[in-house]
């Protein structure tokens, strides 16, 4: 297997496909192919008997036009139903895997270690809960339709060679000569999916800046240096957008010509070199007709497809960063109760981007029922020393005792329920006062 195939398919495991709905979708799609593929082997028989005026045989089966006719009907029928289930399948498939992916990625940042989460950017969190996991969606789409037009052109392919074995491998090779041909648009278009991955984290950051500080920004009359740092990172969203869509276009055009070029040259060695007749030529110019914008919707699909993907590695190493550093549950453990002190004996905090402790041998007591107040220059650690006694965070060495009990493991999560915590930045919920 190749390395982009086999990295395809680590990505899929890790998205963790539900097997029963994704064999339903696949066996809908496998009835879809083989429904169209025998209604156009279905045109030649027809073309003989409309031709002739006579009854024509299949395998040894006399056939007559009007049976033929309500066989055709019905398949087209049947066809269309089955692209109806397909089509919501691939739909209830889709949704669930996005909706599944946000609510790992959901739970794993609210139980995940407070020190990983406080070196995290929080903007660049929120730009991949809400616009790069909706772009997960478009690329596992991109990845269903990639599938299905797999799955019709194998069984239009089955077709043609049924027909004319020599026209319907030389097809066949055209095709694969063309999904070849456009691998270095699928590389362009996984680089400008890193891109806007960047850009839209960029852009979430801004504004979220720009709208917390919105008070500062009118007091220093700094509008028009807001404006333009939020207007430009939608800029380059925009050129991003639109050199995908450019590539796209380019590649479409491309493959819109150079199909025209192998059909007229496919039908011209049929009829002058194989002396294939007319009741087997139409059939198969309606079938490179149907296969030529398939075989350019799958090469659209997979380009979408290398466009999305970044997408789907940023959201799972988010989840697996968050999940590594997954807090213990704290199970049936109540929270220790403090009747005399909180004590803190040689504790220290080392952030691992920082050169020097946050918090270096502390020891310090807190009696029940006093007040103390802490004193010091930003950075001297009042923050990291709040987290610490709130259950946010523990030591890297030394330890902390409640009336004796070590605040560790559970015990720090259980703790964390009993302590009321007032941040320094005013935050207003979007509840009642009850709520």
């Amino acid at each position: 297997m190749s390395e982009p195939a086999s990295r395809t398919v680590d990505l899929l495991r890790a998205l963790a496909i539900p097997v029963r709905p994704a064999s339903v979708l696949g066996v809908l799609m496998i009835v879809s192919a083989l429904t169209e593929g025998l209604g156009l082997v279905l045109l030649g028989p027809m073309l003989m008997l409309l031709s002739s005026n006579h009854h024509a045989t299949a395998l040894g089966i006399p056939l007559t036009l009007g049976p033929l006719l309500a066989l055709f009907v019905v398949l087209v029928i049947l066809r269309a139903v089955i692209n109806l289930a397909r089509s919501l399948s691939a739909l209830s498939l889709e949704t669930g895997l996005v909706d599944n992916l946000r609510r790992r990625a959901w739970h794993a940042l609210l139980h995940c270690d407070w020190r990983v989460l406080s070196a995290m950017r929080q903007s660049d969190n929120a730009s991949l809960l809400i616009s790069s996991i909706d772009r997960v969606g478009l690329g596992v789409n991109q990845l269903l339709v990639a599938a299905s037009t797999i799955v019709t052109l194998g069984g239009l392919s089955f077709a043609a060679l049924v027909i004319s074995p020599l026209v319907g491998l030389g097809g066949l090779c055209g095709g694969a000569v063309v999904l070849l041909a456009y691998r270095s648009l699928r590389s362009r278009a996984a680089q400008q999916g890193e891109e806007l991955g960047l850009a839209y984290s960029r852009v979430h950051g801004r504004l979220g800046e720009g709208l917390g500080t919105l008070r500062l920004i009118k007091s220093l009359s700094s509008e028009a240096a807001a404006k333009k740092a939020v207007l430009g990172g939608f800029a380059r969203l925009t050129d991003l957008r639109v050199a995908f869509q450019r590539d796209v276009g380019i590649g479409q055009l491309a493959l819109q010509t150079g199909a025209a070029l192998v059909l007229a040259l496919l039908v011209w060695i049929a009829a002058a070199r194989w002396q294939l007749g007319a009741a087997a030529i139409l059939p198969l110019a309606a079938l490179f007709a149907r296969a030529v914008p398939l075989v350019g919707g799958l090469q659209e699909a997979w380009q979408y497809w290398a466009y999305a993907r970044p997408a789907i590695d940023t959201a799972l190493a988010l989840i697996r960063t968050t999940e590594a550093a997954r807090e213990a549950d704290e199970g049936e453990i109540s929270a220790p109760a403090m009747n005399r002190a909180i004590a803190l004996d040689s504790v220290t905090i080392q952030f691992a981007a920082a050169a020097t402790p946050a918090l270096d041998g502390i020891t310090l007591t807190l009696t029940s029922g006093s007040i103390t107040a802490l004193i010091g220059p930003s950075g001297s650690g009042k923050s990291t020393l709040a987290d610490l006694l709130s259950g946010l965070l523990s030591p890297d060495s030394g330890r902390i005792m409640i009336d004796g009990t070590a605040l560790d493991g559970p015990h720090r999560q259980a703790w964390r329920a009993r302590v009321a915590y007032v941040q320094q930045e005013p935050v207003l919920l979007a509840a009642s006062i009850a709520e």
